[in-house]
């Protein structure tokens, strides 16, 4: 009898697992301009779907609510229809949000708005003059967004800077995620990000791919926060741009790839970058990650930088992480305004790079044009190809880390290949093999 009762519990298992996953709530929207007074309130087992002939939802200059679409169920989709936010007439100006408080708590106009929710997917959407974020979401598990378009989104400060605004961003322990084959163009904030308070959660395990950027005034891409995350195959040109809308107020520099929190177990792979103002990448936070395969590229004249910096920097602003066993290999930095790597921690594998044309800006002979701003008593630190450094917001002495098979070229490398912060002794680290020329 027993062995009977367990096949009959075995079989019944079976067949739960075999049972198709109940059919979404299909709700078909309207054809043509459907105007948006308020909030439309999406429930679970919902699949929100355009008309064939095209469905744009536009926001009413008197609209009152935190997103067009405000997602509070599970197992939710939305796909093939438009959103305009209709940003010049509901635009508030302000700046980022208190430490204490998320963005979904703070940032109103948004395009999509989803809180606490297992499974989200969103295909296909477009969306444009969005005040606030395309999409945001926040606490939430299980989220798609594949082929969505953004252009022309993101609000301001009251100095008239960016305030972070436009793109996707994804906050608040946000766990098993996706952002793939999307297109953003013009987009004064932040492309594609994740954030989360210091006392809340890390994201985790997400893929940024094959997405394409284009004249972004803050960063393409940003994982703040944040542990197994792969950002792959990338494609952008025009970061930091146009120039006024980079919040230089509050130093916030602009790079193809950014880095905040503590991140860790995270990989930036293949990515693709032309004409950044700002930084190609900045790892503050990064650690026990990888640095493979990119490219930042820029052509112009040093004059037309006006942010323009190092290729890589390594940073530890967040007092819960140390730089560590960080491998950048096979990367090219191509005609950066300073230096190449700012290398700062211990375990750094650094191997095999192309960093060419470096200090364009011809520091520190001509600091009075750009700006050479080094540290105090470090001469060295913007006018070396790769700069082993004592420590950046809190002291992190470059020891224990291996700088090999390099190529480094640019304004007289061949005398600054690699340089060193004083107190950095040269037998601290293995350097060996690089090959250094400039004029």
């Amino acid at each position: 009898m027993k062995a009977l009762l367990a096949l009959a519990i075995s079989i019944a298992v079976a067949l739960a697992l075999m049972a198709p996953m109940p059919a979404y709530h299909i709700v078909q929207l309207p054809a043509g301009m459907v105007d948006v007074r308020s909030e439309m309130l999406i429930d679970s087992g919902t699949e929100l779907l355009g008309a064939r002939s095209g469905t744009v939802l536009r926001v009413s200059p008197g609209f009152s609510g935190r997103a067009v679409i405000v997602v509070r169920g599970n197992r939710v989709r939305l796909r093939d229809f438009t959103v305009d936010g209709n940003r010049e007439a509901v635009e508030i100006r302000s700046g980022l949000p208190p430490s204490d408080q998320s963005f979904a708590r703070f940032t109103h106009g948004n395009g999509v708005l989803a809180e606490d929710v297992n499974g989200l997917m969103v295909e296909r959407v477009q969306f444009r003059n969005i005040a606030g974020f395309a999409v945001l979401v926040s606490r939430c598990h299980n989220v798609a967004i594949d082929r969505v378009r953004i252009a022309d989104s993101g609000s301001r400060t009251p100095a008239g800077r960016n305030n972070a605004t436009g793109g996707i961003l994804l906050e608040e322990g946000t766990t098993d995620f996706r952002v793939t084959r999307s297109e953003l163009r013009n987009i004064r904030g932040n492309g594609v990000w994740t954030h989360s308070l210091y006392t809340s959660p890390r994201n985790a395990r997400g893929l940024f791919a094959w997405n394409w950027f284009e004249t972004v005034g803050r960063d393409a891409l940003q994982v703040g926060h944040a542990t197994d995350v792969r950002v792959q195959q990338n494609t952008g040109r025009g970061i930091g741009l146009p120039v006024e809308d980079v919040d230089i107020e509050e130093r916030a520099v602009p790079a193809a790839i950014d880095t905040a929190g503590d991140v860790e177990r995270c990989s930036y792979i293949g990515n693709r970058f032309v004409e950044i103002d700002g930084k190609c990448m900045d790892l503050d936070g990064f650690h026990d990650g990888e640095i493979r395969g990119n490219e930042c590229v820029n052509r112009r004249a040093p004059e037309q930088y006006r942010f323009g910096n190092y290729g890589i920097v390594m940073n530890n602003s967040n007092p819960d992480m140390h730089p560590r066993n960080i491998r950048i290999v096979d990367n090219v930095i191509d005609g950066t305004l300073f230096g190449g790597i700012f290398v700062i921690g211990t375990g750094h594998w650094i191997a095999h790079n192309r960093l060419l044309n470096l200090n364009t800006a011809h520091c520190n002979e001509e600091a009075a044009q750009f700006g050479c701003y080094y540290g105090a008593g470090e001469p060295d630190m913007l006018r070396s190809g790769i700069y082993l450094g004592k420590g950046a917001e809190r002291p992190a002495p470059a020891r224990g880390n291996t700088i090999e098979d390099n190529d480094i070229t640019g304004f007289q490398m061949n005398t600054r290949c690699v340089g060193l912060a004083p107190g950095i002794p040269a037998a601290w680290n293995v350097v060996r093999g690089n090959r250094c020329g400039g004029q």
